[in-house]
């Protein structure tokens, strides 16, 4: 495969850690920051050390300031900014982008106010169809991957040459695996939607309560995650695998999760803002909860364990009293349809 020159916004920690994939499958990578002194950090020491303490970074990354230096030739830019600034992030790239560049992006989020994917966001900043775009997801910490631990992950796009595009870019036999997937709403969806479910498996955790709580947890929030993305198009298919599943039993489940850590905080009663000032890092699973909130009910779609942390974060409802309601909702069957629309147009054709 030819090696390629590619640009990452920005230098956070996925954004690093994806940046030593690519370098070291031999391509260039400009990684961008607005912050001077952590491109100094990244060119002159090979470190990035809030976002990845302890990390050497290969010589094939470069960092910069100037937009224009990382996109302007770039023949691939991947997007790994915070959902909050990806509009603003895109609308800055936007005018030195290639028109033939492929358009990758691996954040797991909602835009706050529009309750628009990342991949819609990107495609109205950029000029591009959606079907052009490609997202990255799947269980995968940063904290891992720069540490070359094995991983594997999913790319997805409605054009599957974009998504093989990709997949050709991060795959290596060394210790990153990439799947393509077509579903580009069920990647999304269930990449956004999985921190909240994160956020309350670290709630729970920190209350002190079990295995069989957090089982439980993980298991109806994967119904929560399905009922949503199909209800927006998504394939039901999509959550039983890397992207659903897989990644909600690793947000859920590791310490390495700024959710899970979020969550076990706010269950030792500290308020929410001084969580995240503690936290230092984005905390997307925040945010996601209150675009999740109105995303269900603008799709008439029930998310008790969304609702509750809703409660939680928003309306300053006690822990105990969110777990008291989702314990005590009424009696119901386990298996219930995710979406009659749904399951006609992924298994009746």
């Amino acid at each position: 495969m030819a090696h390629k020159k590619i640009a990452v916004l920005v230098a956070g920690s996925w954004g690093t850690a994806l940046s030593r994939v690519l370098a070291d499958n031999g391509h260039s990578v400009t990684l961008w920051t607005r912050k001077e002194a952590q491109a100094n950090e990244i060119n002159q020491e090979r470190r990035n050390e809030k976002f990845l303490p302890g990390a050497k970074l290969p010589e094939g990354i470069t960092a910069t300031t100037v937009m224009a230096d990382a996109v302007k030739e770039a023949e691939a830019v991947l997007f790994v900014a915070p959902s909050s600034a990806m509009r603003e992030v895109a609308r800055q790239a936007a005018s030195y982008l290639h028109k033939d560049a492929l358009v990758i992006h691996a954040t797991k989020g909602f835009e706050s106010d529009s309750l628009k994917r990342m991949s819609t966001v990107l495609a109205e900043e950029l000029g591009r169809s959606e079907e052009q775009i490609v997202v990255l997801s799947g269980p995968s910490h940063a904290e891992e991957v720069i540490n070359r631990h094995p991983t594997t992950i999913v790319v997805a796009s409605k054009e599957i040459a974009c998504a093989e595009a990709a997949q050709d870019l991060f795959m290596n036999e060394s210790y990153f695996r990439v799947y393509t997937n077509p579903d580009l709403i069920g990647v999304e969806t269930a990449g956004a939607i999985k921190n909240i479910i994160a956020l309350g498996a670290g709630l729970s955790d920190g209350l002190g309560f079990g295995d069989n709580a957090k089982a439980a947890l993980i298991t109806r929030g994967l119904a929560e995650i399905a009922r949503l993305g199909a209800a927006m198009g998504a394939n039901p298919l999509t959550f039983a695998g890397l992207a659903g599943v897989g990644d909600l039993i690793v947000t859920c489940t590791s310490q390495h999760s700024r959710n899970w850590r979020a969550g076990s905080m706010l269950a030792q009663g500290l308020p929410l803002a001084e969580v995240l000032e503690r936290m230092g890092m984005v905390v997307e699973g925040v945010r996601t909860t209150k675009a999740a909130h109105a995303l269900a009910g603008n799709h008439d779609v029930e998310m008790p364990i969304t609702d509750q942390l809703y409660a939680v974060l928003f309306e300053g409802k006690s822990p105990e009293k969110a777990v008291g309601a989702l314990m005590g909702r009424v009696r119901t069957h386990e298996i219930e349809e995710i979406a009659s629309t749904a399951q006609e147009k992924w298994f009746k054709g």
